[in-house]
């Protein structure tokens, strides 16, 4: 078992989703169980499916003067920095520091592939990208990454995790490895992900597309809603002052059991469970609030929550918001972090919207109704493709 940590601060944190951007309407949205999701309009052939979408990223391109990263990706990025004021903490924070001593560390499954997918539709005569295409820190999965280090002016380590939908969990635990080992003082973490074709399409080829709003652990969950959405979180080094926000543990795995179905026992994200409370120095009783990874699909839902039955007490309170938000993939760790943390500051527990009766598989854990009661440390579970896994605890200092 890994070695309990030092915890690190949450100094600021934001998530703009289909709800609405900041945390004020996630929190609303959160309290009145209310889902975001519609039905499908993205795209010139759109499936018979709901989606997440955030309003208006067509009408707002990137300011003039980065307009060479102008996609869906980058704008969506560019409004999630605006929101809750999270680019001043982040401007702020080089400031104390040094631009050479921040770290950027974003997670993406997708990155700007909205962008080469309509550029590969306007080819030429000769099967060549229009000149206005050729664009090569657009076509990259490091394109997000690149331009929020570039609007930020940020000089140190810049990371892109790529690993599907635990991209944007992982980033934490990179972030406390970059500080406590020295090579930055703060580190900016985050997730963005928007809708394409690639991701739409390729879900449905998989057959794991509901036609309907996503019912996470429903007895007749019918597959899941994408989504999109771009989060942020500042972490430096712990205070431990009255009402601090912390990252407590993280745990990791892979178990490589399938390319796209989850090992039918759990044994990877047990094992990032039991790596996040040993580096917490937790037991799971000490675990107030989990939001669950619950993407509606069959094997995920019915595998999680077999984990939470066999692992937890009656008494924790565990939901899946993906209901609210739909799966954002590449952003669902750092928006469901951000859950968290509303949920250890507002003293609210949220619940499953959508869902109106839990599959026979469910402990008494999980709950479709939010409820107004203190969380003093919350688990978080991220899980993607492959097997890779990644669990997060979250706390509050007690006032």
């Amino acid at each position: 078992m890994p070695a309990p940590i030092t915890p690190l601060r949450i100094s600021a944190y934001t998530a703009t989703t289909a709800v609405g951007a900041g945390l004020g309407a996630l929190r609303e949205a959160l309290a009145a169980n209310r889902s975001g999701l519609r039905a499908n309009d993205f795209g010139p052939h759109p499936l018979a499916t709901w989606i997440g979408r955030v309003e208006g990223l067509e009408d707002h391109p990137l300011p003039p003067d980065w307009a060479d990263w102008d996609c869906r990706n980058n704008r969506l990025a560019w409004r999630g920095l605006q929101a809750d004021g999270f680019v001043h903490q982040a401007l702020a924070a080089r400031e104390r520091h040094g631009a050479g001593r921040v770290a950027l560390v974003l997670g993406t499954s997708t990155s700007s592939i909205g962008a080469t997918e309509e550029a590969y539709r306007r080819l030429d005569a000769a099967s060549a990208f229009q000149p206005e295409d050729r664009l090569p820190r657009l076509h990259t999965p490091h394109s997000l990454a690149m331009f929020v280090h570039q609007a930020l002016g940020l000089a140190g380590p810049c990371v892109t995790v790529s690993t599907a939908c635990s991209s944007s969990a992982k980033v934490f635990a990179e972030a406390e490895r970059l500080i406590r080992l020295g090579l930055a003082d703060a580190t900016i973490v985050g997730g963005v992900d928007t809708l394409c074709g690639s991701v739409l399409f390729g879900f449905n080829s998989l057959e794991l597309v509901s036609p309907e709003p996503c019912r996470p652990f429903d007895a007749d969950r019918r597959g899941i809603s994408l989504g999109e959405a771009a989060g942020f979180a500042l972490l430096e080094r712990a205070s431990g002052a009255p009402g601090e926000l912390q990252l407590l543990g993280y745990g990791e795995a892979s178990d490589a059991h399938h390319m796209s179905t989850p090992h039918p026992q759990g044994l990877g994200a047990e094992r990032a469970l039991d790596d996040a409370l040993a580096r917490a120095a937790l037991r799971t009783d000490d675990i107030d609030y989990i939001n669950l990874h619950g993407t509606a699909s069959d094997k995920n839902d019915e595998v999680e929550a077999a984990l939470v039955a066999r692992r937890f007490g009656p008494a924790v309170h565990a939901s899946s918001t993906k209901g609210m938000t739909g799966h954002t993939l590449g952003a669902a760790g750092i928006v469901e972090a951000a859950i968290s943390l509303l949920a250890l500051q507002a003293g609210l527990r949220p619940g499953t919207p959508n869902t109106r009766t839990l599959d026979p598989v469910c402990g008494p854990q999980i709950r479709l109704a939010p409820e107004q009661a203190p969380v003093r440390r919350a688990l978080s579970n991220s899980f993607g493709f492959g097997g890779n896994n990644c669990a997060l605890i979250f706390g509050q200092v007690a006032g």
